[in-house]
């Protein structure tokens, strides 16, 4: 499954970076994630709770930078373990640009899960997979832009 998506930041390109590489940014504003902890420039250690239908669970893993393009953009993906629920993993390619004063963010974010969560049904799981991604983006650009209006442009 893969969804895109773009929103406009009230930010300039080099703050709006530097929040992607932020540990404290990223912990707060991905859903669920209850622990993200830097292991190296690239790797970090993360542990989320996650409810997707009637099935809650807690995952363990980590999150990897790579295709890094300062201030350009990089792939992050993402893989945890959930005990018997199954697994997830995910990644998504952020790509910034520059347009005045403003920064325009655009990814392609991809999910898969398997185990006890696959059985639920593709529906399901994509509509939880791309409200996340929604909820991630649009709280990491109100986050960044400072109260400023962050607004997101046909997410699909």
């Amino acid at each position: 499954m893969e969804m895109t998506g773009s929103y406009r930041i009230a930010a300039p390109r080099d703050q709006v970076w530097a929040a992607l590489n932020d540990p404290a940014v990223l912990k707060d504003c991905i859903p669920g994630c209850e622990k993200l902890d830097k292991v190296s420039d690239t790797e970090m250690e993360a542990t989320a709770a996650l409810k997707i239908g009637p099935v809650k669970a807690r995952f363990n893993g980590k999150v990897t930078l790579s295709d890094i393009n300062p201030p350009q953009g990089y792939t992050i993906t993402g893989e945890g373990a959930g005990g018997a629920a199954g697994f997830a993993k995910g990644g998504a390619d952020v790509n910034l640009a520059e347009e005045g004063e403003e920064t325009v963010l655009t990814y392609t974010a991809r999910a898969q899960v398997g185990g006890k969560i696959a059985q639920m049904g593709a529906r399901l799981i994509d509509g939880v997979a791309k409200k996340m991604a929604d909820e991630f983006f649009a709280k990491f650009s109100q986050r960044v832009a400072g109260g400023n209006t962050a607004t997101a442009e046909a997410p699909s």
